[in-house]
C-alpha cells in the first residue's frame, strides 16, 4: 500500500481469473530495486523469484510493477529479472501521471533493450490490466522457462556495470518530461523544510486525534444506544436467570463495549490512508530521520513504528526492510511503545469518563488533547529507550537513511474505502474471534461458585474472578488499581482491547449496571481520578498482548528478546503508573 519499496509484511495472495477464464494464482513479494538481498525482506524476494522459497512452488511468470514516473530506478532490477530466465513482464504503472508530467518513454525501444515485453497500467483504474493477463498467459503458453539462470551474487565490478548500463537504456529510451512536474518540488520547499515542515506534521497528527473524538461522537452514541437497547430487551424478553445474564452481561455487555469504538478506529485509519496514498507519508518518514537517528534508531525505522501506530504486530514484521540486525532489534523492541488501535478503547473509555468534554482556547478539545498527549508519551518513551538501548548495549554509528519520495496525488476514494472496509473488518472479526470466547469465560470466571450460604458481600466477591482480583489486589495497590482493575490486566493479555470488554461483563455481573452507555458513568463512580490515570500510564507501556510477543519470538527465532520485551515493558509500566498515581494523589486527584 506504501510508495516506496520494502514495505509488503504480510502475506498477500489470491487468484484471479483472466481474459480466457483461466484461474491465476497471484503472489505479492515485497518490494525492491535489485535481488542483491542485503535486508531479510528483500532475501523473501529474491529467493521467491529464484524458485528457492520454502513451501512455495517455482513462479510461472514474473511482473514487476514498476513506477513509470521513477524508471531509472527499476531498470537494474528488470534486466536482473530477464537473467533469471522466467517468463517475464514489464507493467509500467502510473502510466497516466508520466504522460501527464509530459515524460516521453520510449516502449518499443525500451521492450528491446530489456528483452521482455512491456505493458503501460493504471491500476487504480484498472487500465493494462486485460492486456497485461494476456502477455502472461501467453509466456506462459509458450514455455515454462524463457532461458537458463545466468543471474548471480555480483561483484562490485559487475554492480558497477549493472548501473552503467541501466543509465545507458534510461537515456536511450526515457526524454525528460517536457511539463516536469514543479509542483511537487514547490509544495516540498514547505513540507519538507527543517523547521516548517516539522511544525505542519505535528498539526497534523495533532488534528487527526482531535477528530478522533469530536468527529467520532454521534456514531458512537448510535452504536452505544443499540447495545443498549438490546441488553434492555434481553433482560425483559428473557425469564431472570443464568442464560439471561450469560447473554446479556456476558456476550452483549463484553462485545459492547468494545464495538463502540469502531468509529474511532475508523477514523484514525482514514486519516493515515489519506497521507499515504497522498505520498506525504514518505515525507514524514524523512522529517523524523534526523530525530529518529539521534535517538539511535535506523531511519527505516520510522515505517514500521508508524505501522506500529496501527497495530505493532505488521510493525514488528516490517522491520525486516532494516538490514542491520542490531538497528532491527531495537527497532522491534520499542514498536509495541507505539499507541496501537487496540489501546484506543482503553484510552477513550477512561478519557471520556475522567477528563471532562470541553473546549480549550475555545477551538480545541481537552480529550482530545489528553489523547494527543498519550500518543505523544508512547512516541517520546520509544525514543528515549531506544537511545538508551543504542547508548548502552549496541554502540555504533546509524546508517544513512535513503527512501524514494514519489509525486503527490489525490488519493483514490475506491482504495481508501476498501481499505476502511477491511480494517472494520478486521476490528469486528477479532472481537468474534477473540473478545467473545474471552468474554464467555471471564462470565464464566465472574459468575461461578455462587457465594456460600449466609453470604453479605456482592456475588461477584465470591467467584473465582473475585479471589483472584483479591488475591493479586495488594500487589496492584501501589498504584491504586483496584481488584477490578486487576482483573482486567489478566484476560487483556490476549488483545488490550479486552480489557474494557472484561470490565463491562464484572461490573454488569457484580450487580452494577454495566450496559455499554453507562460504563464510563460507572467507572467515574467508582474509581478515583488517580486510579484512572494510573490505568491510563500502564496502558501507555505495559505489554498487553501475548500475540506480538510471539511475533518477536518468531522474528528473532529466540525466547530471550520477547522475554526481554516484557520484563522491560512491565516494569516501564509499573513504574509509571506508580509516578502518576501517587502525583495525582498529592495534587488531590484521590
Amino acid at each position: 500500500m506504501a510508495n516506496y519499496a520494502g514495505v509488503t509484511v504480510e502475506r498477500k495472495e489470491g487468484v484471479l481469473t483472466a481474459p480466457s477464464g483461466r484461474q491465476i494464482r497471484v503472489l505479492d513479494l515485497p518490494g525492491t530495486y535489485s535481488l542483491r538481498a542485503r535486508s531479510p525482506d528483500e532475501v523473501v524476494t529474491r529467493d521467491a523469484v529464484l524458485g528457492k522459497l520454502a513451501g512455495e512452488d517455482a513462479p510461472q511468470a514474473l511482473v514487476c510493477v514498476a513506477d513509470a514516473t521513477n524508471l531509472r530506478l527499476v531498470l537494474r532490477l528488470a534486466l536482473e529479472l530477464k537473467q533469471v530466465g522466467r517468463p517475464f513482464v514489464l507493467a509500467l504503472n502510473m502510466f497516466d501521471i508520466a504522460q501527464r508530467q509530459g515524460l516521453r518513454i520510449d516502449v518499443e525501444r525500451l521492450q528491446a533493450e530489456i528483452g521482455a515485453p512491456i505493458v503501460t497500467t493504471v491500476a487504480t483504474r484498472k487500465r493494462g490490466l486485460p492486456e497485461l493477463l494476456e502477455k502472461v498467459e501467453a509466456l506462459v503458453d509458450r514455455e515454462a522457462l524463457s532461458g537458463d539462470n545466468v543471474w548471480h551474487e555480483p561483484s562490485p565490478a559487475e554492480i558497477r556495470a549493472a548501473h552503467a548500463e541501466a543509465q545507458r537504456i534510461f537515456k536511450l529510451c526515457v526524454k525528460p518530461p517536457e511539463r516536469p512536474d514543479t509542483m511537487t518540488g514547490k509544495i516540498d520547499d514547505v513540507l519538507l523544510h527543517p523547521a516548517a515542515g516539522l511544525v505542519i506534521l505535528l498539526g497534523l497528527l495533532f488534528v487527526m486525534f482531535q477528530a478522533v473524538f469530536t468527529w467520532a461522537t454521534p456514531a458512537m452514541d448510535i452504536i452505544d444506544g443499540g447495545f443498549a437497547a438490546l441488553i434492555e430487551l434481553t433482560n425483559t424478553r428473557l425469564p431472570q436467570g443464568l442464560l439471561t445474564s450469560f447473554i446479556a452481561d456476558g456476550l452483549i455487555a463484553g462485545v459492547g463495549s468494545v464495538l463502540v469504538f469502531l468509529p474511532q478506529i475508523l477514523i484514525l485509519f482514514f486519516f493515515i490512508l489519506l497521507l499515504e496514498d497522498s505520498g506525504y507519508m514518505a515525507r514524514a518518514a524523512f522529517l523524523m530521520d534526523k530525530i529518529m537517528g539521534g535517538a539511535g534508531l535506523h531511519g527505516r525505522a520510522f515505517i514500521p513504528l508508524l505501522s506500529s501506530f496501527a497495530c505493532a504486530i505488521p510493525g514488528i514484521m516490517s522491520t525486516r526492510v532494516i538490514d542491520n540486525r542490531q538497528d532491527r532489534l531495537t527497532t522491534i523492541l520499542v514498536a509495541p511503545l507505539m499507541t496501537c488501535s487496540a489501546r484506543i478503547p482503553v484510552y477513550t473509555l477512561i478519557i471520556g469518563a475522567f477528563i471532562p468534554n470541553q473546549t480549550v482556547w475555545g477551538v480545541l478539545s481537552l480529550q482530545g488533547l489528553v489523547m494527543f498527549g498519550l500518543y505523544a508519551s508512547g512516541i517520546v518513551s520509544a525514543l528515549l529507550v531506544s537511545f538508551v538501548i543504542r547508548r548502552v548495549f549496541w554502540r555504533g554509528a546509524v546508517e544513512p537513511f535513503m527512501m524514494e519520495l514519489p509525486t503527490y496525488r489525490w488519493p483514490e476514494p475506491r482504495n481508501v474505502l476498501m481499505n476502511l472496509w477491511t480494517r472494520a473488518r478486521i476490528f469486528i472479526s477479532r472481537a468474534g474471534r477473540i473478545i467473545m470466547p474471552l468474554m464467555v469465560l471471564v462470565w464464566v470466571l465472574s459468575t461461578f461458585p455462587y457465594p456460600p450460604e449466609g453470604a453479605t458481600g456482592p456475588a461477584i466477591d465470591y467467584s473465582i474472578a473475585g479471589q483472584l482480583g483479591q488475591f493479586l489486589a495488594p500487589l496492584m495497590a501501589p498504584i491504586g488499581f483496584n481488584w477490578q482493575m486487576t482483573v482486567a490486566l489478566i484476560p487483556g493479555m490476549a488483545a488490550r482491547e479486552v480489557a474494557v470488554a472484561v470490565l463491562g461483563t464484572v461490573y454488569a455481573v457484580g450487580g452494577e449496571d454495566g450496559e455499554t452507555g453507562a460504563l464510563s458513568t460507572l467507572l467515574k463512580n467508582q474509581w478515583s481520578l488517580a486510579s484512572a490515570l494510573s490505568f491510563l500510564a500502564w496502558y501507555v507501556f505495559a505489554p498487553q498482548c501475548l500475540p506480538t510477543l510471539g511475533v518477536v519470538k518468531r522474528e528473532t527465532n529466540s525466547w530471550v528478546w520477547p522475554t526481554v520485551m516484557f520484563v522491560y515493558m512491565v516494569g516501564l509500566a509499573y513504574i509509571a503508573a506508580f509516578i502518576t498515581y501517587h502525583v495525582a494523589v498529592a495534587l488531590g486527584a484521590g
